[in-house]
């Protein structure tokens, strides 16, 4: 896909970005009625369930930190950006949401408030100057300017890496994670489709730039579907993935993939490090990020979305990864 280039924002837009005002709840359990802490190889160390009297906030798809570690950008598959910071209590665990901000996304015709298939925004990552996200339906992965990317057209449009018929409408970019440079695939973009397939049934993903660059898959084990994704600071890639069936409702797990198998070509799987259903905390999670607080206190960050539905939550969970390596 060619870059697109910038242009003017619309004069018909809606106005700046909204103040949202949030309601949060802690909760120090995630095994219902249980105090277990320890989840495979994963410490639960708490949770807010949160909502708002302004329908905007819901349908979290991805959220990344900033280096503060308090304060976050997400993107909501409405087509809304999400910004605001964590605040937490006397022992480190969070306690609530604040200075919430919500605005309608420019798509790079300079218009905002569009229908939500044509700004279905799925995946997000962190650049140098620049924020990428990933849409579905029209499936591209598009840069915005860092900071000013709420009031921003699209500087950029990234080629995909895969060829467009073989994504499904509603199966594809879910993951965009960056790399970090200290680890084996360098600083780069990593994408991984929900349930794009390859001829063998293997969902599709690739390294966007770098010496190994190039399109490559992970093993698909069938109910689980890829909902996000997050590098730890060694390259390791983590992956969230939801199941949903009939027969036994509702689950979340995540997945770590080794770095230094990530290569063109090759079908990667991994260790699951959390395994859990309705009997947790849990509702549709749908977004992964990772926070290094420091050396040996790696923090995972897993949102809901609540697919603006009563009968949904909106979490967000955070655990502590056990240094098993």
């Amino acid at each position: 896909m060619s870059a697109a280039l910038s242009l003017p924002l619309a004069s018909t837009a809606a106005a700046e970005s909204i103040d949202l005002p949030v309601s949060s709840r802690a909760f120090s359990e995630f095994a219902i009625g249980s105090d277990k802490r320890m989840f495979g190889k994963l410490e639960f160390l708490g949770g807010l369930s949160y909502s708002s009297t302004n329908p905007l906030l819901g349908a979290v798809s991805a959220i990344r930190f900033r280096d503060d570690h308090e304060n976050f950008v997400a993107v909501l598959d409405t087509g809304h950006w999400l910004t605001g910071r964590v605040e937490r209590d006397a022992e480190g665990k969070l306690s609530r949401l604040a200075d919430l901000k919500v605005r309608s996304m420019f798509n790079s015709a300079g218009q905002d408030e569009n229908v939500k298939y044509q700004m279905d925004s799925e995946g997000l990552a962190i650049g140098k100057g620049e924020l990428f996200v990933s849409y579905e339906v029209f499936h591209r992965i598009d840069a915005y300017p860092d900071p000013g990317f709420m009031e921003a057209t699209p500087s950029r449009s990234l080629p995909l890496p895969f060829p467009r018929s073989e994504m499904r409408n509603n199966r594809g970019m879910e993951t965009l994670a960056m790399s970090p440079e200290a680890g084996p695939l360098g600083a780069t973009l990593v994408t991984v489709t929900e349930r794009s397939l390859d001829a063998d049934g293997n969902v599709l993903a690739a390294v966007l730039d770098g010496p190994l660059k190039g399109a490559f898959a992970v093993k698909r084990n069938d109910p689980w579907d890829i909902t996000d994704g997050a590098f730890l600071p060694n390259g390791d890639l983590l992956l969230l993935e939801r199941r949903f069936r009939l027969s036994d409702g509702v689950g979340m797990r995540i997945r770590r993939i080794a770095g230094t198998k990530i290569r063109p070509g090759a079908v990667v799987d991994g260790e699951v490090l959390i395994d859990v259903d309705l009997s947790h905390q849990i509702d549709n999670m749908e977004g992964l990020d990772v926070v290094k607080m420091a050396e040996d206190d790696i923090r995972l960050i897993v949102v809901s979305d609540d697919n603006h539905s009563i009968l949904q939550r909106n979490l967000m969970l955070e655990f502590r990864l056990l240094q098993t390596k």
